[in-house]
């Protein structure tokens, strides 16, 4: 019995010291993770102030950025006609607004979409029937992971004035799902980004097209950030394995990478629809090329970085230190139309060196903290916004669990049905394990895309900073809210939600299966 009480103790005393060097490790990662690494401070020295935001918006209540004030840097207007797949969303509803600022008449441009045209900026405030500039802009409510689909919109006959002229596509329609990583979840994404890509290819061809440009994402190049490293490491003080990273396009010419290798599968999808599109270069009469907008694109209400914050009023965070490059996507489209411009060139352009390759592509300034995205909504806005700072290593810890139930719900459905387990859903859905990797430090880089024409770029500058573009939106926010009544918002769906709802659409229709 006197073996059996030491032994317990001995047992009670290994455990209290394993667990008290548990506890020690995680502090000590939550510390690390909870940290900006010198090389990354350096590359955002100075933090937004509250004169500076004040300043800016009122220039910008003043002068107000649009399409026009602007329309000298858009590229020049080009005799063809255009289809811009995702037409109804961020980039590509930019894209649909530079052409017609340039003058290309509203019958010459398609919109194919999932959804239809929803943006103030772009039907007006009367909604679908409204007074926008791309009221009206021909819409074809289309699901591209249905070749039927496409095709159809595709061939739609034109009117008779822009017929015979050349075809652009644009290619930004896709679904965003940042935090799913395993490859039971990839059949949906799978659909879209990679067989509707291919579908939106083949139709382009069909249809005579003779340039395709693409929207993939910077977070192609993410690698999953390795949180869990030794302690002896942690103890050190030495970063996480891809803590932080630079965004560009080099990870395009390497070798091919496994699925596991992408951060989700998201950006897996992207890669795989970015090959595919590039690989179409020079077949069937095309050229063809990828913009790969930085991590994260905004621009618009239904955004998740800017519109975010301000729809949801109470923002539980852990990444108010994160550095990273934002996009703005009036400069992801003017990207778009420049590397039009470089492929229309020449019915040779082909063979230039900017044909069948991506281009990542930034706001033109040092990238930013997501406290400074905060504090300036905060700031400027007129509705009330606050954040609640969480611990980085509890969230993480909590994702992996969350996880797991959600995979253990799709490989067995059976079992929800005979337990009534609930399927996840909210904020608590995405909250997996991948969408650490890109809640970290990512330095997107412009170094390909603003080299000039004639050495291989695309003499890509952009229209507009990070200060600029996001004060303009939370200012466009605010003139649509300051007359409503107290309490009030005007409800926006993001890319993420809209994702969400065509997920679970798509299990009641036969064209989106995995």
């Amino acid at each position: 019995m006197a073996l059996d009480a030491g032994a317990g103790k001995l047992l009670l005393a290994l455990t209290l010291i394993i667990a008290f060097l548990l506890l020690i490790y995680l502090f000590q990662l939550n510390r690390l993770i909870s940290g900006t690494p010198d090389e990354v401070k350096r590359l955002t020295p100075t933090r937004w102030t509250r004169k500076q935001l004040l300043e800016t918006c009122q220039r910008l209540e003043r002068d107000p950025i649009t399409t026009r004030s602007y329309a000298d840097r858009i590229p020049r207007k080009l005799e063809r006609r255009y289809i811009v797949t995702g037409g109804s969303g961020l980039v590509g509803g930019y894209i649909v607004l530079q052409l017609l600022e340039r003058g290309q008449l509203p019958e010459s441009i398609r919109i194919v979409d999932f959804q239809n045209p929803h943006r103030n900026d772009m039907v007006g405030t009367g909604g679908e029937a409204g007074d926008g500039p791309a009221a009206k802009v021909d819409f074809v409510r289309t699901d591209i992971a249905s070749a039927a689909s496409t095709d159809a919109a595709f061939s739609k006959p034109w009117d008779t004035a822009v017929a015979r002229l050349p075809l652009t596509v644009f290619h930004t329609a896709a679904v965003i799902i940042p935090s799913e990583r395993s490859r039971l979840d990839y059949g949906f994404t799978e659909a879209v980004n990679v067989r509707g890509t291919r579908n939106v290819v083949d139709a382009a061809r069909r249809a005579g097209a003779d340039i395709l440009v693409s929207t993939t994402s910077g977070s192609i190049s993410i690698r999953p950030v390795e949180f869990w490293m030794s302690p002896w490491k942690a103890w050190k003080g030495c970063w996480p394995p891809h803590y932080w990273q630079v965004l560009d396009e080099a990870d395009f010419f390497g070798p091919p990478r496994r699925h596991e290798e992408y951060y989700a599968n998201y950006p897996a999808s992207k890669a795989a629809a970015e090959k595919i599109v590039c690989g179409a270069n020079g077949t069937g009469g095309l050229r063809t090329g990828c913009i790969r907008p930085a991590n994260g694109v905004y621009g618009n209400p239904t955004d998740n970085t800017v519109g975010g914050p301000l729809n949801r009023g109470l923002l539980p965070t852990w990444t108010s230190h994160i550095v990273q490059s934002f996009v703005h996507a009036a400069n992801a489209a003017i990207a778009h139309l420049e590397f039009e411009a470089v492929l229309a060139s020449s019915p040779h352009a082909k063979s230039l060196p900017q044909a069948g390759r991506p281009f990542t592509i930034t706001d033109p300034n040092p990238p930013i903290t997501y406290g400074d995205l905060y504090f300036l909504v905060e700031t400027l806005a007129c509705t009330p916004f606050r954040t609640v700072t969480l611990q980085p290593i509890v969230m993480l810890l909590l994702s992996y669990p969350l996880e797991w139930y959600s995979l253990l719900l799709l490989r067995f459905p059976w079992l929800g049905k005979k337990t009534g387990l609930p399927v996840l859903s909210g904020d608590v859905k995405h909250l997996k394990p991948a969408l650490f990797s890109i809640c970290t430090h990512l330095v997107a880089s412009n170094a390909a895309a603003k080299q000039s024409v004639k050495s291989g770029g695309l003499g890509y500058t952009g229209v507009l900073t990070t200060l600029e573009g996001m004060t303009q939106e939370v200012v466009d926010w605010n003139h649509e809210h300051t007359n409503n009544v107290a309490g009030t918002k005007k409800v926006y769906q993001s890319s993420v939600s809209l994702a969400d709802e065509i997920h679970r659409l798509a299990a009641m229709a036969p064209t989106i299966k995995a």
